[in-house]
């Protein structure tokens, strides 16, 4: 995600009569390295607050920019420890009870996932929520409660320890569900699975979400998800309200281990993307060959806006992921339009026959 300071705020604290500026300065120099690579983030932070501070705004606005942060601040401690691990985050239906075949059925997504060394993130309730963390163990689950004025309690496996966080804010805790994942499942459920559903889908065909697996779960026979994409092909479809592309984003299976398979698939190439300004980069475990990269450049030239597309090493701009040096990188011109077609462009990737043939060892 790139940065540009607020330009507004900067001339406002040059007018002002004291100098704030080189207050702010002053006091970020006190608490953060001059080499940071975030020093002019955490400054211009200050400055929204001072902002805020100075236009002395209500009450409520101010708790609630201060519950935000706080809540923020807590989690990205709290989850710090858990960075090098890829995680899934699985949504349904808190009223699903324990006698139902779903909810055998989140168990054993729980169980299958844990296996594979992913982490399951849920609300860290009941129904799917408990199942799944019931499944994967409270060393392989986190929790993301939330605080309501009425009773509330975190399911068994993850309540009272560590690994269970809550929020007061609705929006906080969706950013977290989101951010912290590496893939979703979403199993059945009322307004606030297929609310979750329809944001994740969203943000992910904005580019407002980075591309990850999005697998549609239901029971073998079940229809919850099948009546769900006939309406979207219907209505939304054949209304052009979305791309036919739009739909490629979700995968729809009927077992646990199809769900690991669409995930581990996923990343068997591809690691990650990131933007780096009019450049999109796709990092990869895998070089591909020339015939790939040559087919690649003429089967999804529309997602290129201008010239083709590059393999090459890490560049200068991307230091801050020492850790990611290593890996090589597909980079674009995308159009950051149709992530239906980037889905389908890193299926390619993710097959093996598309990798460039391994260097020999040396003796």
């Amino acid at each position: 995600m790139s940065f540009e300071p607020d330009d507004y705020l900067s001339r406002h604290f040059k007018t002002s009569a004291v100098d704030l500026s080189s207050k702010i300065d002053e006091l970020v120099s006190l608490v953060v390295s001059d080499t940071s690579p975030n020093l002019s983030l955490y400054r211009e932070m200050l400055v929204t607050v001072i902002r805020m501070a100075q236009a002395d705004r209500s009450r409520w606005d101010a708790k609630i920019l201060l519950q935000t942060m706080r809540e923020m601040e807590h989690a990205f401690s709290r989850l710090d420890q858990f960075k090098r691990r890829r995680k899934v985050t699985v949504f349904g239906s808190a009223r699903t009870p324990v006698e139902h075949p779903i909810y055998a059925l989140a168990r054993q997504l729980g169980e299958t996932l844990a296996r594979y060394d992913l982490m399951v993130i849920t609300g860290a309730g009941g129904g799917i929520m408990a199942a799944a963390h019931e499944g994967a163990g409270l060393d392989n689950s986190l929790g993301l409660n939330i605080t309501l004025p009425f009773e509330q309690h975190a399911n068994a496996t993850v309540g009272g320890t560590s690994n269970l966080l809550s929020f007061h804010f609705f929006f906080v805790r969706k950013l977290f569900f989101i951010k912290e994942a590496d893939a979703l499942v979403l199993c059945p459920g009322g307004f606030g699975t297929l609310d979750e559903a329809l944001e994740v889908l969203t943000l992910v065909q904005t580019g407002k979400s980075p591309l990850v697996p999005v697998v549609l779960l239901d029971e073998p026979g079940g229809s919850f998800w099948t009546d769900a994409l006939q309406f979207m092909r219907r209505q939304l479809v054949d209304n052009r309200y979305i791309l036919p592309t739009d739909l490629r984003l979700v995968r729809q299976v009927y077992s646990a281990e199809e769900v690991a398979q669409e995930i581990t698939t996923f990343y068997r190439n591809f690691h990650s993307s990131r933007w780096l300004k009019d450049r999109f980069v796709m990092r990869m475990n895998h070089s591909l060959s020339d015939a790939a990269l040559e087919y690649i450049n003429t089967t999804f030239a529309d997602l290129c806006l201008s010239g083709c597309y590059e393999q090459q090493p890490c560049c200068e701009h991307e230091l801050d992921e020492p850790e990611l040096q290593r890996l090589p990188r597909l980079s674009f011109a995308f159009n950051g339009r149709d992530y239906g077609r980037l889905r389908e462009l890193t299926d390619y990737i993710n097959e093996t026959e598309s990798w460039a043939a391994p260097l020999p060892s040396e003796d």
